[in-house]
């Protein structure tokens, strides 16, 4: 008893405060209801029936650890004389019997409840004559409508507690595959995409470069004052290549880019430099106190900006200055490329804007915000304000984490498979089986007061 005893106050202490709560409050109120009504309707045995409703008051609480003892437990309070605690009864054996397992040995224990119920209620009845078969049968019926028939349900809606978590592995594991159907064909249309580019522009570019490398050659003999801007073609095509191959990197093996130390001030000043040799008169101004530890998404937006910003004011703006400026601000980079009205006037552009689409598309899923437009004096700014640390998955990341806790992890047997209407359609059957149990419940409880 002792043991007993230490156990049930450390599971206690383990328990959870809200379950407690619950459990205190369900058993003082069936002690409540158990004991108010002996005042007003007397008995002749009043300990009796005290007892009685302090023992099924214990019962509440018991379900939880002892299910089994908690319905062997029912027996006393069937062959009772409080029907008040009778009346709790079938949901006390509800719900312990749904924590009994397997249901071999549920049946057992509530077979073996009804029967004790029946024979104890014998004994009882037997100590002032002997039963008559009406009483028989009346225990008899009590024991089914009070035990039998709540531990039918109770069980049912048990059983319907692994397929809803069935239910709910099997709906991961679909969308899991989902996922990964998806990405396998975004793979694949990837890979073909890869292929063609490497194909075709690979092929073409591989010629320019070739091209051109003669073109510096014969200018260097015959013109030298073309061989800069030979070279600077050659140069170009070559930077052309190492991206379509960065590309292709990114389309093939579905990661990041290798950016190397693009974003950092000395490829920006890169970049400005092969546009003065392109002749512009460009310049950089880095605003910043020291290198910046930036994300490298971060670093490879601010090179796309200041690359887009450039070849823009080259192509609809030769001649005008260009001022291209790195502002560190902390939490977030500011990247501007500003330049000035053409010195001649010249027609609006026949560009599509595909460039800076792009490039809002990239700062967005950066959490940053890009500008594009004329200025009031004249000119065109693009500008850029992009966080250091942007708290957004990669660009290139598609598949999220897994669906559940492991769930998902194994595709159900064909004998598994069940739907919401046959859960509904259980659950429904398990309420219609407590039908005649509360239509007996509610007779006792009026044959009571009207006794």
């Amino acid at each position: 008893m002792r043991r007993e005893t230490t156990a049930v106050r450390n599971a206690m202490r383990t328990a959870p405060r809200r379950t407690v709560v619950i459990e205190s409050v369900l058993a003082g109120l069936v002690l409540l209801c158990s004991l108010v009504p002996l005042p007003l309707i007397p008995s002749a045995h009043p300990v009796g029936v005290a007892v009685m409703g302090v023992w099924t008051a214990l019962l509440v609480p018991a379900r939880r650890r002892y299910p089994a003892l908690t319905v062997l437990g029912c027996m006393p309070v069937i062959a009772g004389e409080n029907v008040w605690s009778t009346v709790v009864v079938p949901c006390v054996v509800w719900s312990a019997v749904r924590r009994i397992t397997p249901a071999r040995r549920a049946w057992a224990v509530v077979g073996a409840s009804a029967v004790g119920a029946v024979l104890l209620s014998i004994a009882v009845q037997s100590l002032s004559g002997l039963p008559t078969l009406p009483y028989l049968l009346a225990g008899a019926g009590v024991a089914a409508l009070f035990i039998l028939l709540p531990a039918l349900s109770g069980m049912v809606l048990g059983h319907r507690r692994p397929l809803k978590g069935l239910l709910r592995e099997r709906n991961a594991y679909l969308e899991q595959t989902r996922l990964l159907t998806d990405e396998a064909a975004r793979m694949e249309e990837r890979a073909r995409i890869a292929a063609e580019m490497h194909d075709l522009l690979g092929h073409r570019i591989g010629l320019i470069s070739v091209h051109a490398g003669a073109l510096q050659l014969a200018a260097e003999r015959q013109a030298p004052p073309l061989a800069p801007q030979a070279e600077l073609l050659r140069t170009t095509a070559g930077t052309a290549m190492d991206e379509l191959r960065g590309i292709l990197g990114v389309l093939r093996h579905q990661s990041g880019e290798d950016i190397g130390e693009r974003g950092t001030r000395e490829s920006l000043s890169a970049l400005v430099a092969d546009s003065r040799n392109a002749g512009a008169d460009a310049e950089l101004h880095w605003n910043a106190t020291g290198a910046t530890d930036a994300d490298a998404r971060t670093r490879q937006a601010v090179h796309r900006v200041t690359r887009e910003g450039l070849t823009n004011a080259l192509k609809h703006a030769p001649g005008a200055p260009v001022r291209v400026t790195f502002q560190d601000e902390g939490d977030t980079v500011v990247v501007a490329v500003v330049n000035e009205a053409p010195p001649v006037p010249r027609p609006p552009g026949d560009g599509n804007r595909s460039g800076l689409v792009g490039l809002q598309e990239r700062i967005n899923l950066l959490g940053g915000a890009l500008h594009a437009g004329p200025r009031p004096e004249g000119g065109f700014v693009l500008s850029a304000r992009i966080p250091v640390r942007p708290d957004v998955p990669p660009v290139y990341a598609t598949s999220p984490g897994p669906v559940s806790d492991g769930a998902g992890s194994r595709p159900p047997l064909s004998t598994e498979v069940l739907t919401w209407p046959r859960l509904l359609g259980g659950g429904c059957a398990a309420l219609l089986v407590l039908l005649p149990t509360v239509s007996a419940t509610i007779a006792l409880l009026i044959m009571a007061v009207l006794d």
